[in-house]
């Protein structure tokens, strides 16, 4: 059975074509500690084969892949087959009438500041808001943090500040001009996989040696 179009998946498809695959953005202001090298996402983990996850907050097809998969590739991760690299894109702004996308987005660089990025995306997933409406509050992304034990101050006052959302429209243009058309999107070793766990362990087992 086809799914039915998304307001995401419209956007997003928009977004793709104003933007030209294989351009190189410039690099953010300032990006989360514990970034990639090129500052466009986070690892989890440190296994020889690269997953790439391309998501965003308020995508109700990444809260689904998240609620199915998440668990079972962050154990590869733990394995040490793989490296998990989340990036938090930001192309739903549209899509809510308070901009949660980017808002989401920078919040997850203020728990990956702390080193509970991981925790704290699967508690955004758990708590997403409809898609088209209004997004969680300021204050409730920072509860949320509450939620999974992070109460440093610094995190609470982090996520009022939105200090990552220039980072997050820059990982959404380096997804872009990586061809990222879609999210969830799931690349093996820079190769698409379907975005759920067996197409993915399996891609990533093909390479581990």
């Amino acid at each position: 059975m086809s799914l039915p179009v998304s307001i995401s998946a419209l956007l997003l498809l928009g977004l793709a074509q104003a933007t030209p695959v294989g351009s190189d953005p410039e690099g953010p202001p300032r990006a989360p500690h514990h970034t990639t090298p090129e500052k466009d996402g986070v690892p989890l983990g440190s296994g020889p084969i690269v997953l790439d996850a391309y998501i965003d907050f308020q995508c109700p097809y990444c809260r689904a892949f998240e609620m199915s998969s998440g668990d079972s590739l962050r154990a590869l991760a733990d394995e040490g087959v793989i490296t998990l690299v989340y990036h938090p894109m930001d192309f739903l702004d549209q899509a809510s009438t308070n901009r949660y996308s980017s808002r989401a987005a920078s919040a997850s660089g203020c728990a990956a500041d702390a080193d509970r990025f991981a925790d704290y995306a699967q508690v955004l997933f758990a708590n997403q808001p409809p898609e088209g409406g209004p997004g969680l509050s300021d204050r409730e992304l920072a509860e949320l943090g509450v939620l999974i034990g992070l109460t440093d101050p610094a995190f609470v006052r982090c996520v009022p500040q939105h200090p990552y959302v220039p980072w997050s429209n820059y990982v959404t243009q380096r997804a872009f001009a990586r061809g990222v058309t879609a999210t969830p999107t799931t690349l093996v070793a820079g190769a698409p996989v379907p975005a759920n766990a067996a197409a993915v362990a399996a891609a990533a087992r093909a390479l581990f040696r």
